[in-house]
This record gives structure tokens, sequence and C-alpha cells, in this order.
């Protein structure tokens, strides 16, 4: 095997970690999964769990107050966090993803500033480069920033962002020279308590009904140059290369919901009795499980391969198939956990379909996987691109 492609095996803490994860997350998490997806609130009890355990910004540096893990370590958690409650998997997951830009580009005083917060669990950090006419060409996106002195005014409108209204912190992406195309954008940390900032109401949304997704509104939005992340103009390099790393971090959201799915279709096909004998005697159900369990196991491994990758370009390894590997990971798992969980929810037949059973929350939860931090057709069309180059 060659040096590009280490042999992997998780290390005995990482575990640890997963056993207690999923301890913490069948106690404090599981329980409320139904109701946060009954009610779309936020998961507030999850929230606090996961803070008073360490486990809601595992991926900060020790330098700024965090637990410093790694990589494999965020994706495990992410992954045993989802599979009790997707909803809930997003507090760790999008921490991440509005931070990475900070961790790329960003300049020691922005670390200093907005990490340590993140570490304590005193705030929350969410991303906001998608717009209403710029999704999957982000590039195209309207909202600008303009040069004041030593400020920056920002207007627009952030769409469809993650943890909305809850997070104190976003990572914001604006153009600031409208000449330069992608060239043109620049990222900035915007502050919930930032005058001129505002929210849209709540999306009505299939699944991760928990997870408030809303308009980011900037009107008129004053910050100092100095909340720019990286040089001007070179927002969009930063925002590509942060998904590289985030992606993998949907992957394990998907391999979450998707390991729950299958856990309770297990447990259910044993149990239920259909012509005097357990439903999982019967061979069409066995090779459903089969399946099943093949096709997640081969997810998994592409997604921990992945998060090795990631973990190695964060400490300035250059990877140059990361862009690929964290596309392919993300699309593979996310169209897995979505086909494991159509089929729990088939295997439980009309029960699956009924509320009463958690497998059509976990179907409903996993469709959105396949679609944001770009859709699974945007993923292969940079998969081919990678390739065709």
């Amino acid at each position: 095997m060659s040096a590009d492609f280490p042999a992997y095996s998780p290390s005995e803490e990482h575990e640890l970690l997963r056993r207690t994860v999923r301890d913490l997350a069948d106690a404090k998490i599981a329980p409320g999964a139904a109701e946060v997806d009954e009610t779309a609130d936020f998961p507030q009890e999850a929230h606090d769990a996961l803070v008073q355990n360490d486990l809601h910004a595992v991926h900060i540096p020790e330098a700024y107050g965090g637990a410093g893990a790694d990589a494999l370590a965020t994706v495990i958690v992410i992954e045993e966090v989802a599979r009790a409650c997707a909803s809930s998997s997003l507090i760790p997951a999008v921490n991440k993803l509005g931070t990475v830009p900070l961790l790329l580009s960003g300049s020691e005083e922005l670390k200093k500033r907005y990490l340590a917060p993140l570490a304590r669990g005193e705030a929350m950090f969410s991303y906001a480069l998608s717009e209403a006419e710029a999704g999957s060409d982000a590039a195209s996106m309207r909202t600008r920033a303009v040069r004041d002195g030593d400020d920056y005014v920002l207007n627009g409108a952030k769409m469809w962002i993650t943890n909305a209204g809850v997070s104190e912190y976003y990572t914001v992406m604006a153009v600031t020279d409208p000449e330069q195309g992608a060239k043109g954008i620049s990222a900035f940390v915007v502050e919930k308590s930032d005058p001129g900032v505002s929210f849209g109401p709540k999306e009505r949304k299939l699944g991760i009904k928990g997870s408030p997704t809303r308009q980011v509104i900037l009107e008129d939005v004053r910050i100092p140059a100095s909340r720019m992340v990286g040089a001007e103009g070179t927002g969009f390099k930063t925002a590509l290369a942060t998904l590289d790393h985030t992606r993998i971090t949907i992957a394990a959201q998907a391999l979450g919901i998707a390991q729950g799915a299958l856990d309770y279709a297990i447990g259910y096909v044993k149990e239920r009795r259909q012509f005097g004998r357990p439903v999982a005697d019967f061979q069409g159900v066995q090779f459903m499980i089969a399946d099943m369990a093949m096709k997640l196991e081969g997810a998994r491994q592409l997604t921990y391969h992945a998060a090795i990758k990631s973990e190695r370009a964060m400490l300035g390894e250059r990877i140059p198939d990361l862009t690929f590997i964290s596309s392919a990971c993300k699309c593979l798992a996310s169209d897995v956990a979505m086909e494991i969980t159509t089929d729990a929810v088939q295997l439980l037949g009309g029960y699956g379909y009924t509320r009463d059973f958690p497998v059509e929350r976990m179907m409903r939860d996993a469709k959105i996987t396949q679609i944001y931090e770009g859709t699974n057709q945007i993923q292969r069309v940079v998969m081919s691109r990678q390739l065709l180059k």
C-alpha cells in the first residue's frame, strides 16, 4: 500500500470516545428526539449535555481552550449523536463548519476572540454562504461588503443558514469587488448582536426540524476590517477549502442516521412474528439487512479514510485528492443513508410509516444529507472534474 493511502485502524482513544458519546446520546439525546422533531424546537437539552461533556466543538485546538480532537474524532462524535438525533448532530457539525474558515485563514486575533467562547460552550458558530439565487452556483452571490474607512458595511441576505438565530457568530461570504467574480469575494465574521443583523422566519422542513434554518439578513451592518477572514478577495477560495473538510462531517451525520435506522430495523425484525416465526428468519429480509450493513460499512470506511486525509491537510500536508475524497464520502454516505432509512421503513411495514416508530423520522432526516453542503449532483461534478483535470 502506498504512502498516500496509509492503513487505517481506529485507536483505543477513538473507540473509547465512541462508547462515551453513544452512552451520552442514548441517555440524554435519544429520549427527546421524537419531541424535537414534533415541535421543531431547538434541542437545548442535547446542546447542554454536549457542552457539559465538552462534545459540542471537539475540533477546536487546545491553544484556544478546545479539546483539540482530530478530524476522525470529530466524525465519530457527529456520527454517534446523529444515530440518536440528526437535529442535535448539527450542533458539533455546524460549529465546525462555521469555524474551519478561521482555522484555515483567520488571523490569530480572530481565532483567539471567537474560538475560545465556542470552546467554552458560550456561543455557537454558523456558516453563511448560500443565497436565494446562489445555491449550487455560490459564486453568483449578491451580498455586498463595501469598505468605509476602517470598516466594512454589509448588505444582503443569506439563505438556508443552519442554526441561524441560535448561533452567536457567523462566517459570512460577501462580494468586495464585483468586477473580479469569485476572486472578488471575501469572508467576514458577523455577530448576532451587530446592529442591522436580523433573521427570517424558520423554514418549514421535511426533516432536521429541531435545527432552525433561517435567512440571515444584513442591513447596513458595519463591522471592523479586522473581522475579515484572510485577505480581501480570498473568501471564495476559503469557502471551497472549508467544504473539503466539512463535507466529511455531513457524511458522518449520514452514517449516524443510517446506523440508527439499521439498529432499530434489526431489533424489530428479530421480535416481529409473521406466519408463526420471526420476520428475521425470512431470507428476503436477511438479504435486505445484509445489504444495508454492507453499504453502511463501505461508506463508513471511506468517510474515516477521508477524515484521516482532512486531518493531515489541516496540519499543513498537501493532500492532492482531498477534494475528490471528501466529495466521494459525502455523496456515498448520504446516498446510502437515504437507501438504508427507506429500507428500514419497508422492514417495519405499516408501522414504519407511522410516527410511533423512529425510522420514518430518520428517513426524512436522511434526505437533507443529499442536498446541503453541495447537492450530490454537484458532488459528482466535483469528482469528475478532479478525475479529468
